[in-house]
């Protein structure tokens, strides 16, 4: 039963360990969480200094995080606003944007919906080649797509911003895995109806940091400010954040890092018997037809991933870190 109650649970989205240690109580420890698609061999650099943490943040250093951040994304400083993380955006976008009708494409990061359908918004999820054509007051379009990874092409996802600002309509970008795709990015495209929402915990492998920032024309950003108040993220997201984004040698390692162990996770899951289906390289979606004996297997081995309720016979795998790629080959084949 045990079993059953938290494969529900945990479908509504990654994480979640200590509700799945309580569920498993003999797994063996510590857990390894494959479930959130997060980095786990993340950026290491100086955190917040006592001093800094002694403190209320600096309005400063708010403004050099958002100028270094910018500058990564190819973006100006008046078009960028530092959040609690890309969820923070998420759930403030119902509050800065006066529409009567949201159209999210689907299935996607539930959190989309939820926040729009909280603030009483007619919203409704749309299959991908309707996206074009939707005539809703905002467009949700997640880029790569999460948990699936699908990607929308920087070429359709400019045609629909541009038409979507002629008509007065907003298109919500979400990139929070963008890291994996950077030519699909459109976080340079100033055109006045696109809003685009950047993570910074999850390619950085920091999302206990809570950073994360909207880009989206000055006079939104204005009033973004306004709503947040003066100290929107705390010391620690500061100090790290401006160290990361100017890393851009890691960056670079870490992309090939990245793409070289998800090719060695498919071979590894392949071997298993799971269909690869999608992902990025923080995270691999499959199907087997025993996605539910291999999510309770899993963690039967002190091993979290990610079920799906609107996909049954799907299952998703975080990128490992190298150290964690024998524990899971081991558990893999001990699967019957």
């Amino acid at each position: 039963m045990k079993d059953a109650a938290f494969l529900t649970t945990a479908t509504r989205h990654g994480g979640g360990l200590m509700t799945a240690a309580a569920a498993y109580p003999d797994a063996p420890k510590p857990w390894l969480d494959l479930s959130t698609g997060i980095n786990p061999e993340p950026w290491r650099g100086p955190r917040a200094s006592e001093e800094a943490l002694n403190r209320l943040p600096d309005p400063a250093a708010l403004a050099a995080l958002e100028a270094v951040a910018a500058a990564a994304f190819g973006a100006s400083p008046e078009r960028t606003a530092a959040v609690a993380g890309a969820e923070a955006a998420i759930r403030l976008l119902p509050l800065l944007l006066g529409v009567r009708a949201v159209e999210v494409v689907g299935p996607t990061y539930g959190a989309h919906a939820e926040a729009w359908r909280a603030a009483g918004v007619a919203t409704r999820l749309i299959a991908p080649d309707q996206a074009a054509a939707s005539q809703a007051g905002v467009l949700v379009v997640v880029n790569p797509n999460n948990p699936d990874g699908r990607l929308t092409r920087r070429a359709d996802l400019i045609a629909m911003a541009r038409a979507r600002s002629k008509a007065g309509r907003w298109l919500v970008a979400d990139e929070s895995f963008i890291e994996c795709a950077p030519g699909d990015s459109v976080s340079d495209l100033a055109e006045p109806g696109l809003i685009v929402l950047r993570s910074f915990g999850k390619f950085y492998g920091l999302a206990g940091v809570r950073l994360g920032f909207m880009l989206a024309a000055p006079e939104l950003i204005r009033r973004l400010r306004a709503l947040q108040g003066d100290w929107p993220v705390g010391a620690d997201a500061l100090t790290l954040g401006l160290g990361a984004y100017a890393d851009e040698a890691w960056r670079r390692r870490t992309e090939a890092a990245l793409a070289e162990r998800a090719d060695r996770l498919d071979d590894l899951l392949a071997r298993a018997g799971f269909q690869i289906i999608g992902g990025t390289s923080l995270f691999r979606m499959t199907r087997t037809p025993h996605a539910a004996r291999w999510f309770q297997h899993l963690c039967r081995a002190g091993i979290l991933t990610r079920p799906f309720d609107h996909t049954p016979d799907a299952l998703r795998f975080g990128v490992p870190a190298e150290r964690d790629f024998p524990r899971l080959r081991r558990a893999l084949e001990t699967f019957g």
